[in-house]
């Protein structure tokens, strides 16, 4: 739905840059062309235009300086401005250009107006070196209120309120999109100087938009614009976002902090990383963290389980499909995941349940950085960091021709392996208070704690679904538990309670001495190899006592 609003949205955008009366180039990332405007398409060859402007298309350009430009033999000037949409970058590259005929001059700093009969219904204005008016059209004549015949010869500064003209004249300084007031209202206007045979000879002005509601208009369509494609985009990133950082990630033991310190080594890589361990141990936190601590993370995190979709739409939901690709295809077709993802981080969860044909598929992603939609004749560049992750053996997997050894060695490339919580005893007690806080809060309900004998029997427990079974089980003990009542053995799940009558059963003292006894009998006499006289003697009972 996003997406569909977002193509809606961009065809209005181009719409309305096509009214424009100088030439737009919209482009993301300073390298993906979005948008052009029909002013650039009507006097240039895109393709050839595109070439020629390559060069500028770089974050080394600076944004808002008049640069003199020359282009398949036309001469003006282009402007730079940044827009940053829903956290992400575009640039509007401004093009200005003199009358449509070629301009001759080799002097990449001349602009020359050869013929200005065919501006006759535009406001605009020429002036001499020295400021005085030579030419001034109709329209901007009545615009301004003055005798077109009587302004000529006129200094500029008599006859236009707030003039520039004559300072251009002078200096020879670009001036472009310039707001000046007339009238208790303000123009928008660009100022260009006129240079013949390397001499400048005087200054032309052209007003863009007559008074600030066109451009208020203007504004306001473009603004209606953003807001809209900020909510399609906001839909697209609220659902793709990263929450967790290295913060979140809890524990002390050394099997713990040298994954951690390992995975903050990836975070400052751009390079695909393979997350391995048991159901539950944490894989998605260590991924979100890892892209959180990234440069990519402004971009998107999109998840993606690879287990969870049908082998049948797969490829549909990871690389998109054009309309009418297949029955049932949405109108406008989808956005593919890593398509959502450009710029950001795919997490693929599951990789291990991917489908041979789709993992290859996945390994020329990961070689040409392009995919290819359902349907579609031609590919689109992509620039996604992979991060994949499983609970398999991928080794074994390849060994069975189960998993591509290429892709394997292509996800590779930084691999962590995360420790079971078994291995972790350690971090089972800052973890088991850590989810008291949390779901006592989330609960609004006031506990003492958790028991020793709980917290021993925790600490015991192997744990098969790691991480997230405790945190069902500190859970469920919460809701169990009375206000203001500790945690004890009695509030776990069975699995976990069941060593508890064996480990803090109650026995007599007597029951226990007795028990004591035996042992150490036992124990002396297969010291004595049962020599029942000598084993007496070592415990210090008389000879005559039953053994």
């Amino acid at each position: 739905m996003a997406s569909n609003a977002q193509a809606i949205l961009t065809e209005v955008l181009k719409a309305l840059l096509d009214e424009l009366p100088f030439g737009v180039l919209v482009t993301r990332n300073d390298k993906n062309v979005i948008l052009s405007n029909r002013f650039l398409s009507e006097i240039f060859s895109m393709e050839q235009f595109k070439l020629e402007i390559a060069p500028f298309l770089n974050k080394n350009f600076v944004p808002t300086v008049n640069t003199p430009i020359n282009l398949s033999g036309r001469k003006g000037f282009m402007r730079k401005e940044v827009v940053v949409v829903a956290e992400e970058e575009y640039q509007y590259y401004f093009f200005f250009f003199s009358n449509k005929e070629v301009l001759k001059s080799d002097s990449p700093e001349e602009i020359i107006y050869q013929d200005l009969s065919e501006m006759a219904d535009e406001s605009l204005v020429v002036v001499d070196p020295e400021g005085y008016v030579q030419i001034l059209t109709k329209p901007f004549a009545d615009f301004l209120g003055v005798d077109q015949e009587k302004s000529i010869g006129k200094h500029v500064t008599e006859v236009i309120e707030n003039t520039r003209m004559h300072i251009v004249a002078k200096t020879g300084n670009i001036e472009i999109g310039e707001p000046q007031k007339i009238k208790a209202d303000y123009i928008i206007a660009n100022r260009s100087p006129v240079i013949k045979q390397g001499k400048r000879v005087g200054a032309v002005g052209k007003v863009v938009f007559n008074n600030l509601e066109q451009l208020t208009s203007l504004s306001k369509r473009i603004s209606s614009l953003t807001t809209e494609l900020n909510k399609s985009k906001g839909i697209i990133s609220a659902r793709n976002k990263a929450y967790y950082t290295f913060d979140h990630l809890i524990g002390k033991s050394k099997a713990f902090m040298d994954v951690k310190h390992h995975a903050k080594k990836a975070g400052k890589s751009d390079s695909n990383v393979l997350i391995l361990g048991e159901s539950g141990t944490g894989k998605e936190l260590f991924a979100q963290a890892i892209h959180n601590a990234s440069r990519r993370s402004m971009g998107a995190f999109v998840k993606v389980n690879c287990a969870a979709i049908p082998v049948d739409l797969i490829e549909s939901e990871l690389f998109g499909y054009e309309e009418g690709s297949f029955t049932g295809a949405k109108k406008g077709g989808k956005i593919g995941k890593f398509e959502v993802a450009d710029g950001g981080t795919i997490f693929l969860d599951e990789i291990g349940e991917l489908p041979l044909h789709m993992q290859v598929k996945l390994l020329r992603v990961l070689q040409e950085k392009e995919v290819e939609r359902v349907g579609a004749t031609g590919t689109i560049p992509v620039d996604v960091r992979i991060i994949a992750a499983t609970n398999r053996n991928l080794t074994e997997m390849v060994a069975k021709r189960d998993f591509r050894l290429d892709l394997y060695y292509r996800l590779k490339v930084m691999q962590i392996t995360i420790p079971s919580l078994r291995d972790r005893n350690e971090d089972i007690k800052i973890l088991a208070n850590h989810f008291f806080e949390k779901y006592q809060n989330l609960m609004k309900k006031k506990a003492r704690g958790i028991s020793e004998q709980s917290m021993y029997l925790l600490c015991h427990y192997s744990w098969p679904g790691n991480i997230r079974e405790l945190e069902n089980v500190i859970e469920r003990a919460l809701n169990l538990v009375d206000e203001g009542e500790c945690i004890t053995p009695k509030y776990l799940p069975e699995e976990v309670a069941i060593g508890y009558a064996q480990e803090f059963s109650v026995r007599s003292l007597t029951e226990i001495i007795e028990e004591t006894e035996r042992n150490t009998i036992s124990a002396c006499l297969r010291m004595t190899d049962g020599n029942k006289s000598e084993t007496a003697k070592l415990l210090g009972m008389q000879p005559d006592v039953p053994l």
